[in-house]
């Protein structure tokens, strides 16, 4: 069963809840964190990336964690972000092209991630964790959310959605590319204990994204027992939970700096040799984020698409063996047999030569990548079916670096779970 918690948000006060809330730490460099901050001072940026103020420092030196610590209590002192008078839980709600996305915002126990009630689909690489672990610990808080999936009984979705209807938010904003993100404060016990009971029949939730989120608040909980620093609320972390068939998810593009020894054309010949059926795709939509496959059949197929001097193909084989859930993933076989097998790419997290661009960008931006001359060709990945993804969560499995690009994307700022 899964049990949630209340908690008393800090959240931007609503004169600031416009300008406060920020892209995750994570999506931006030291530099690009530095121009956001330029271009608008209150960004919570300053808090989740202190980094990017401090460039004449190393990124994991103290002065930096405690740079963010001083940011926030400043926040809090100047009245920037207040703290919910009582503990409650918060609808978010994200509009992205006409399409809505709604989840709940509460906090979990770190012993839920530990006992598998969450489970999880990635590795994680310790210096990241190590990275988060001292952020959360030096700032008291939790500054972003844990974005969890959980399969719906049949009514969570439609009563969270409920909670907010004819409602005006308690804060909001919208980013540079357009999408609204909202806050709704639920305060009401009736309401509340409504939400512990649904949830109560949930046996396991599934991190989407913030899988070195959670592994740190864990980290974060350990260290404070040992130390004898623990509280109730550091036993904690924030997390928003989507029903998983109300999300959307995208495939993770890659881009391939050179072609090793082939010229394009021997690359494009030597991928029937190895059993790939390879047809020039024609017109695609540029402005899209997907291109619809043209192979179809009664077995399961393989199919990506590539971009190689100034043109689309399709390439697509049969899946080998469909009972095997991560070596049929088309990341996967890509992996293996052609970045590895043929261009001698071995290290999908580490080598320079293999680059990559989240589902949530347009094809136009990996034409125009490729045809910059910066990257020899690009592939563009069919998104895995969320069904796919939980299927080997439950089966303890590891999906291969970004298989999954999952939105909404949710913004740092907007409500903050302090653990002091």
């Amino acid at each position: 069963m899964v049990q949630i918690y209340r908690f008393a948000a800090v959240r931007p006060g609503r004169r600031y809840s416009e300008k406060i809330p920020s892209v995750p730490y994570d999506v931006v460099t030291a530099e690009e964190a530095r121009e956001c901050i330029e271009k608008n001072p209150l960004s919570f940026l300053r808090v989740s990336r202190p980094d990017a103020e401090l460039p004449e420092i190393p990124p994991n030196d103290d002065r930096v964690y405690r740079r963010s610590r001083e940011v926030f209590d400043g926040m809090l002192a100047d009245g920037l972000m207040q703290r919910d008078p009582e503990p409650g839980m918060y609808v978010y709600r994200a509009v992205q092209d006409g399409e809505e996305f709604v989840g709940l915002v509460c906090c979990v126990g770190t012993e839920d991630y530990e006992n598998r009630t969450i489970r999880r689909h990635e590795l994680t690489r310790y210096d990241k964790e190590e990275d988060r672990t001292r952020h959360i610990d030096v700032v008291g808080a939790n500054t972003g959310l844990v974005f969890l999936l959980y399969r719906d009984p049949g009514e969570i979705f439609s009563h969270v959605r409920s909670l907010i209807d004819g409602r005006e938010p308690d804060g909001s904003t919208t980013t540079a590319s357009g999408v609204l993100h909202e806050v709704y404060r639920i305060a009401d016990e009736a309401a509340l204990a409504r939400l512990e009971g649904l949830f109560a029949a949930v046996p396991e939730t599934y991190i989407a994204d913030g899988h070195h989120r959670a592994k740190s608040a864990v980290n974060v909980a350990e260290r404070r027992r040992s130390e004898g620093r623990f509280t109730e609320e550091a036993g904690k972390f924030m997390v928003v939970f989507f029903a998983h068939d109300r999300v959307r998810i995208h495939g993770y593009s890659r881009l391939v700096t050179d072609l090793g020894d082939y010229t394009p054309g021997r690359f494009l010949e030597a991928l029937p040799k190895a059993g790939w059926t390879v047809r020039p795709y024609g017109k695609i939509d540029a402005a899209g984020y997907q291109i619809q496959p043209l192979a179809a059949g009664s077995a399961p197929l393989h199919v990506m698409h590539l971009y190689i001097e100034g043109t689309w193909y399709e390439v697509s084989r049969p899946v080998a063996d469909p009972g095997d859930l991560i070596g049929s993933l088309d990341v996967s076989v890509l992996q293996k047999d052609v970045l590895e097998g043929m261009l001698g790419i071995s290290d999908p997290r580490g080598d320079p030569r293999l680059h990559y661009m989240g589902g949530a960008k347009p094809l136009s931006a990996l034409e125009k990548l490729v045809d910059s001359g910066k990257y020899a060709f690009a592939v563009a990945m069919q998104p895995v079916p969320v069904e796919t993804v939980l299927a080997i969560a439950d089966a303890d499995g590891v999906m291969p670096p970004k298989s999954t690009w999952f939105e909404p994307k949710l913004l740092s700022g907007l409500v903050v779970h302090t653990i002091d």
